[in-house]
């Protein structure tokens, strides 16, 4: 029987094994080592991710929370996905619809409360999504932000006691263009429109050139991150 300390030092070791590997040996050795216990956490704004998972792990299960926030574009991108590529996606919602948060809460909680909305919607719906698997993938990468520059591709969850695989966390935005163009990957449209990284639509704008990818996100607050990798 696998033990939480066993998986733990499972988890650290392969952190060090694997640093420097591309993504889908990353994912490879995953699904290798975890089967149908591992999971993919996309917001369809990590396009590239997907694209090399779907390659690299044939079926991989892949989550997605519908926030009921999300532009008709990442909607969009969603459907490409489930439909066109070798995964099986799976939307997870929250508990309460947009209208009855509403009620509850009062009407925009995402601008009085962004902490609590995030957690109504995201933080949540994820830990339920998350529940039956072992191990998680995601698509941080080290120079999204300062809360992030220290990831590592294969660590240690312990919030939740899972597993948590980051494979494109050395990769930089230039890694991921190249990629892009090699693969034609199919991106999310509003990166044509400026949207450098994102999220809901209330909380979300684009971006200027040369700003900071990151400052679309929760603009004219102190928020950071949305509490799903916190």
């Amino acid at each position: 029987m696998t033990t939480t300390t066993d998986l733990q030092e499972l988890a650290e070791q392969a952190g060090r094994d694997l640093e420097g590997a591309h993504p889908a040996e990353i994912l490879r050795w995953a699904a290798q080592t975890f089967g149908t216990d591992l999971v993919l956490a996309s917001s369809m704004g990590d396009e590239v991710l997907v694209h090399i998972a779907a390659e690299a792990v044939p079926g991989i299960d892949v989550i997605f929370l519908d926030t009921g926030y999300h532009f008709a574009e990442t909607l969009g991108t969603r459907d490409y996905y489930a439909d066109f590529t070798n995964i099986s996606l799976r939307t997870i919602l929250p508990l309460r619809t947009v209208a009855e948060q509403d009620a509850e809460h009062g009407e925009k909680l995402h601008d009085r409360d962004p902490n609590l909305c995030c957690a109504l919607r995201k933080v949540e719906p994820l830990e339920r999504g998350l529940a039956p698997y072992t191990a998680w993938v995601t698509g941080m990468r080290r120079e999204d932000a300062p809360t992030r520059t220290d990831i590592t591709v294969v660590g240690w969850d312990a919030k939740r006691g899972k597993v948590k695989l980051n494979p494109l966390a050395a990769w930089t935005q230039d890694d991921v263009d190249a990629y892009v163009e090699e693969h034609h990957v199919v991106l999310n449209p509003l990166r044509q429109a400026g949207y450098a990284s994102i999220g809901c639509a209330p909380c979300t704008r684009a971006v200027a050139p040369g700003e900071d990818p990151r400052a679309g996100r929760w603009s004219g607050t102190s928020k950071i991150e949305c509490g799903l990798h916190t």
